[in-house]
């Protein structure tokens, strides 16, 4: 990988595959970060862009650059795009342990077990909830992009619980505005590392990727709002059992926000998690739960709720924590 400040116009290059594209920057670009007018200049996310920078398949006036450094109008710009990525598709696959919670001509709620993830995508090979429903014969909304059509929110891989899904196109437009209008109610169950001060609280701190860890996000000053409340539930010697309410709903937010108070979620080592508690209390993910989801049905318009009791592996857990204080 070429690093940033390497001249590539002398015997450097840009790495091999991919188009490369060259030209100048507009001027109406000038003074914005490199990532962004990546972004603009040839159509893609942000994240896309960033992660070219990243890997050194961009260049201005024959110089590889850092993702955050700016660009001046009239600088020549080479990037090496990627090959476009192979189309994603959903695989009817039946998945042990997925409960339907509710089930109507609008709606299905399902109970989701850790290890699935909500919809497929580029380089994750597990099961789905979308395939796990096709696999079952459930009919889903055609809304949204193909692999992930009826989905209107997802939880990470290894958060268990209530997701739902829209089958009637008029759910789907619907419980997405709810959604993105913050009129849903969340509400998940976490135990924590330690002790959190206060003991209820919100964390307000933007989140998006994170700069230096591919797949994870962190608190960057530029991200996106991000707000996340807390109350504590039950204490035990090295833990908290907490009752969480999202206002917005970021990826990763709960486990974001957690790590950066320096109380990580149980078993997440990904953000910082001790290995050896996890270990202890015979986890193999985040003890993250989502506990209850309350909205507005897009069909008759009355409130409904819906609640899933804590997994077995999550329960055994708090019952070892119980046992040590």
């Amino acid at each position: 990988m070429t690093r940033a400040g390497e001249d590539v116009s002398a015997g450097g290059d840009l790495g091999a595959g991919g188009d490369l594209r060259s030209l100048p920057v507009p001027d109406g670009l000038d003074g914005i970060r490199l990532d962004a007018a990546i972004a603009r200049m040839f159509g893609l996310s942000r994240t896309a862009a960033a992660t070219l920078v990243d890997d050194g398949q961009a260049s201005l006036d024959g110089r590889i650059r850092g993702r955050s450094d700016r660009v001046s109008g009239g600088a020549w710009l080479e990037v090496r795009l990627p090959a476009p990525p192979r189309p994603v598709t959903v695989e009817p696959t039946p998945v042990a342990g997925l409960g339907i919670l509710y089930d109507d001509d609008d709606i299905v709620v399902v109970d989701k077990p850790p290890g699935v993830a909500a919809h497929p995508a580029p380089g994750f090979t597990g099961p789905t909830v979308i395939g796990a429903l096709a696999a079952a014969g459930y009919r889903i909304s055609t809304s949204g992009a193909a692999e992930r059509q009826g989905v209107v929110h997802r939880l990470d891989v290894g958060t268990s619980g209530a997701m739902v899904v829209a089958k009637s196109e008029r759910a789907y437009t619907l419980l997405k505005r709810a959604f993105r209008e913050r009129q849903v109610d969340k509400r998940y169950r976490a135990v924590v590392q330690g002790h959190p001060d206060p003991l209820s609280g919100t964390v307000d701190a933007p989140t998006d990727r994170h700069p230096r860890r591919p797949g994870l996000f962190a608190v960057v000053a530029d991200g996106k709002p991000s707000v996340t409340h807390y109350d504590l539930v039950e204490a035990f010697r090295s833990a908290s059992l907490l009752s969480i309410r999202l206002e917005t709903g970021r990826t990763h937010q709960i486990r974001v926000h957690m790590s950066a108070l320096r109380h990580p979620c149980v078993g997440d080592l990904a953000y910082g998690a001790d290995p050896t508690l996890a270990e202890r209390l015979g986890l193999t993910r985040q003890w993250l739960h989502a506990a209850r989801l309350s909205f507005d049905h897009p069909g008759h318009g009355g409130p409904v709720e819906f609640t899933s009791p804590d997994p077995a592996d999550l329960a055994e857990a708090v019952e070892r924590l119980r046992e040590q204080a």
